[in-house]
Order: structure tokens, then C-alpha cells, then sequence
């Protein structure tokens, strides 16, 4: 989306409209990009272990009610962000969302 792209990733925005840059590599080859992208698999990754000692200790009916908790705050955050650190952050919580969702 070029809104999205020009306002969170300036750099990446600029190459998508280069005409003289033929591959998607090079277009999209951002480190922010990566990170914005990876962070929700990594966090849920990542949550799913603590997902797990939570069930045991609180039971499901908690552990879901976390999640939906991590889910509103994930979506708040990127709803209202103004940088890519906010964006980051907002994902990471939705991982986590995800995380303990799946648990």
C-alpha cells in the first residue's frame, strides 16, 4: 500500500517507484521492512512458551482472556502509530496475542 509505505518506510516508497529497478529484492530489501514483518511470528514464537506455563498455572478460560488483552492492545497501538517503533511494538503484541492464542 503506498501510503502505508510512504509514511512508515520512506526509503522502501521511493525504490517501489524507481521504473529503473526490475527486481522485488532490491525494492523491498529494508531492514525496518524485516523487522516489521518478522516481529509478530518471532513474538508468538516466543509467547507460546510462556502461553503454556500460564495455562497450567491459570487455566485456559485465563490464558484466552490474556490473549484477547494482547490482541486490543497490539491493534490500539497500530491503529495510533505514528513511528515505526510504535508499529513494531503494537506487532510484537499482537504476536504474543497470537502466541497464547494458539496455545
Amino acid at each position: 500500500m503506498p501510503d502505508f509505505l510512504e509514511k512508515f518506510f520512506p526509503v522502501v516508497y521511493r525504490k517501489t517507484r524507481n521504473p529503473g529497478i526490475d527486481g522485488n529484492y532490491c525494492k523491498y530489501d529494508n531492514q525496518g521492512l524485516q523487522l516489521f514483518t518478522s516481529s509478530l511470528y518471532l513474538a508468538g514464537l516466543t509467547a507460546t512458551f510462556f502461553a503454556s506455563y500460564t495455562t497450567r498455572r491459570l487455566g485456559r478460560r485465563l490464558t484466552m482472556l490474556i490473549a484477547g488483552f494482547l490482541f486490543i492492545a497490539g491493534v490500539v497501538l497500530n491503529a495510533a502509530a505514528q513511528d515505526l517503533a510504535m508499529l513494531i511494538i503494537g506487532r510484537v503484541l499482537l504476536g504474543c496475542g497470537v502466541g497464547f492464542a494458539n496455545q
